[in-house]
């Protein structure tokens, strides 16, 4: 008999990770995600796995985005050894990612440390490695779409564009016991249809056990039409203040539809004089990435950029600069009006968008917009629940900037969405929802149930089911 557990993402949005055992198969680790929120040192030298790693068999990933596959160094360090099935897309953004990741967390380490000799404290001693992150990125191997492929005798697996961000897949296995099949489908992160670029995500319709994302199981995204409106108004009040506009943003899928969407306002004359800056260079590498995917992307959309005489997202935007060094970056807090910044992280846990908050947190000429999920315990959360004040850099800003919203540019799924792709199943199968807030859950969950008379279970963390 097969079983799963639950390890992260169960009642939560981050730090998906989910291991399907079976004598038939071994261990197979379904995402290995990183929890956010917090210290990121701190947060990294405590996560444990509750699993020999040693043990686990293979490793398959949804998607490369870090709260599903930040600890994977971590994983490899500990002794895995075995293959991580993902796209091939997604192998070309992990190596970013996870690049990027260490070096955020090689250089925060080192600060600490730092503090720590000056106190008479033991050193900390990194949890992982630059050559673990090559490990992981050696040990992917990739899967073309809609084919496939033996994993073991007894298992296959055939991933399906979820349309989420840039090689996102939905995870469809096929396990073999006591000469018969069972289908498992684990949605990843299921794609926003309106999402600039990315294609809906596929329909499944057979499966024994579904396993599906719950982000945004509680509400619906305004349509993209009504979203760019309300863009378009937030631009031209903040710029009558005579303010600059943030934008944290997640360097993979958020930046790229952002940047799409300001250069369709662009080209309708609706971007005024605004200068816009991509302060990220792990967003900017990530950019060059989607040039290179552009032809298995939306079609609708890559023809807007066709027809305005662009072959690529970077070239979209005449006014767009990029800040690669940490001076480039810098010299923007010296421009007084007139800045779109976007700049990482999306949940402004860290990176550059804090420096610029810093800066202009406190001025109610400027404007922060979010365009995507706030998980809980993190800065981008506190402000969205409306915090007047915040502390970071050790100091207390109080916060005068206007707080906007736009949750249409979201990459997952809205409710309804989540409920019409959940339907395509016949025989409705086993449902289990996972990588939501438990109220997002709930409502969910009873929403199913109550209009389409689908039951649904909902596993705490650490919780194992028999397949």
């Amino acid at each position: 008999m097969a079983t799963i557990t639950f390890y992260g993402a169960a009642q939560q949005v981050t730090g998906s990770c989910y291991l399907l055992e079976s004598p038939a198969i071994g261990r197979i680790l379904l995402e290995c995600g990183m929890r956010q929120g917090g210290d990121a040192v701190e947060r990294i030298q405590k996560e444990t796995f509750e699993f020999n790693p040693v043990k686990i068999d293979a490793v398959i990933l949804s998607h490369g985005h870090l709260d599903h596959s930040g600890l994977l160094p971590k994983l490899v360090n500990q002794g895995f050894a075995g293959p991580i099935y993902c796209s091939r897309a997604t192998k070309g953004l992990l190596r970013i990612l996870l690049e990027d990741s260490f070096g955020l967390y090689e250089r925060d380490l080192e600060y600490k440390n730092r503090r720590r000799v000056r106190k008479g404290l033991k050193l900390l001693v990194a949890e992982y490695s630059k050559k673990d992150v090559k490990k992981v990125i050696a040990q992917c191997e990739p899967i073309q779409y809609n084919v496939e492929a033996q994993v073991t005798t007894d298992l296959r697996l055939c991933f399906h564009d979820a349309g989420h961000i840039l090689g996102s897949a939905i995870v469809e296995l096929v396990l073999t016991e006591d000469g018969k099949d069972k289908r498992l489908v684990f949605s990843g992160d299921l794609g926003n249809k309106d999402s600039a670029l990315m294609n809906d995500p596929a329909t499944l319709t057979q499966a024994d056990l579904l396993m599906m994302e719950g982000t945004y199981g509680n509400r619906n995204h305004k349509d993209m039409d009504n979203t760019l409106q309300e863009l378009s108004a937030i631009l031209k009040s903040t710029w009558q203040r005579g303010g600059n506009v943030m934008i944290p943003s997640f360097a993979v899928g958020r930046t790229q539809e952002i940047l799409f969407h300001l250069g369709c306002l662009y080209h309708q004359g609706e971007l005024d004089n605004w200068a816009v800056f991509l302060d990220s260079p792990m967003a900017i590498e990530v950019t060059q990435v989607y040039d290179n995917w552009l032809h298995i992307m939306d079609n609708k959309d890559v023809r807007c950029l066709t027809d305005a005489g662009r072959e690529s997202l970077q070239e979209f935007i005449p006014t767009l600069r990029f800040s690669q060094t940490t001076e480039e970056s810098r010299a923007i807090n010296r421009i007084e009006s007139g800045a779109i910044i976007i700049a990482g992280s999306g949940m402004c846990t860290g990176g550059r968008i804090r420096h610029h908050f810093k800066h202009r947190i406190w001025h109610d000429s400027n404007t922060i917009i979010f365009i995507g999920f706030q998980a809980q315990g993190t800065l981008g959360r506190l402000l969205v629940d409306g915090a007047k004040r915040v502390k970071m850099y050790g100091k207390e800003f109080a916060v005068r900037a206007g707080i906007e919203t736009l949750g249409g540019f979201s990459a997952h799924a809205g409710q309804t969405e989540l409920i019409e792709w959940a339907r395509n199943f016949n025989p409705v199968p086993r449902l289990i929802l996972i990588h939501g807030e438990a109220t997002a859950l709930q409502a969910l969950s009873a929403k199913l149930q109550l209009d389409h008379g689908i039951a649904s279970e909902i596993p705490a963390q650490g919780e194992r089911i028999e397949f």
